[in-house]
């Protein structure tokens, strides 16, 4: 069961993560000067109260499953999971969090573009996350 959760979860984050990286954040762009410092506060309020919930939901079921793995779930296989699972997290604390806060001052092209480039590596590392989990509820893994 703690399997099936775990695969819920990620799945619900990679859903959620490609709908930031393809449709939400390229549209920061268009929101214009004026508004944007306020939307992008509450951008980062209404996102964290979504995301936040999950992914220490994801974090605390991958160290239980890294912990104690089902008998389809190699102990190699389950730490490679939570080994992306904490870049997800570093590259959310030290990359992301921080050029949402200097957004927060008002649109900055640059800053927008770092953004959106380097989220992508927030995006993959969860498609990545989502192929294994999908994996271990295939019996591979």
């Amino acid at each position: 069961m703690l399997l099936v959760v775990h695969a819920a979860l990620t799945w619900a984050l990679v859903g959620l993560i490609l709908t930031i990286q393809l449709v939400h954040y390229p549209l920061f762009s268009g929101v214009g000067a004026a508004g944007y410092a306020a939307y992008q506060r509450a951008h980062v309020v209404r996102i964290t109260w979504l995301v936040a919930p999950l992914m220490l939901a994801e974090l605390g079921t991958g160290v239980a499953l890294w912990l104690a793995p089902p008998p389809t779930v190699s102990g190699a296989s389950a730490a490679l999971g939570l080994a992306l699972t904490f870049l997800i997290w570093l590259s959310t604390a030290f990359v992301q969090s921080p050029t949402h806060q200097r957004l927060s001052a008002g649109f900055n092209p640059a800053e927008h573009a770092r953004l959106v480039s380097t989220n992508w590596v927030r995006t993959l590392l969860w498609l990545g996350r989502g192929l294994l989990v999908g994996g271990w509820l295939l019996g591979i893994g």
